[in-house]
């Protein structure tokens, strides 16, 4: 399933890289849209699996956990709108359907292959944090609001990691 991942991870990174070479604030709000969908899947599975009196030792720690990584990437998604990444319609569309089959996609994977369903998420902030650090390194090394988000993606990478363990 890893290598799966990291196909699907390295097709659409390619795809986005084309579509957004040199507009880095509607890409970077695209990628914010997108991230904050596994977390709201995970807690929606999570939610559904305590309704059904399946609820893990670890499951309220990875509850509180995925919501605050949603609130974290929510500030970041606007920041971005602050700096105009949702400016265009087209990048709005693109952003609202990708992120529709993202969360069902995760909502069916997680409930399937949770460890799966992690490393995939873990891989996407992985590429958001390497995203803000050229952005960084060839733009504008003093951003320090960029800095602080790169940092947080950095986090959620290892937040991640760490989840997938304790499954």
């Amino acid at each position: 399933m890893k290598r799966i991942n990291t196909v699907l991870l390295e097709l659409t990174v390619g795809i986005l890289d084309f579509l957004y070479r040199e507009r880095h604030f509607q890409r970077f709000w695209v990628l914010e849209v997108i991230a904050r969908a596994p977390y709201f899947a995970f807690l929606s599975v999570l939610h559904f699996r305590e309704s059904l009196g399946l609820r893990t030792p670890s499951h309220f720690l990875l509850m509180a956990e995925h919501f605050r990584q949603t609130v974290n990437e929510t500030e970041h998604l606007q920041e971005m709108e602050r700096r105009g990444g949702d400016r265009y319609w087209v990048d709005r569309f693109l952003a609202y359907h990708l992120v529709l089959v993202y969360y069902w996609c995760n909502v069916g994977y997680y409930l399937i292959a949770p460890k799966s369903a992690y490393h995939l998420a873990a891989e996407v902030e992985k590429h958001a944090t390497h995203t803000y650090e050229f952005y960084l390194l060839t733009v504008d090394r003093d951003d320090t609001r960029i800095q602080e988000i790169m940092e947080d993606e950095h986090t959620h990478h290892t937040e991640l990691l760490k989840a997938m363990e304790m499954i």
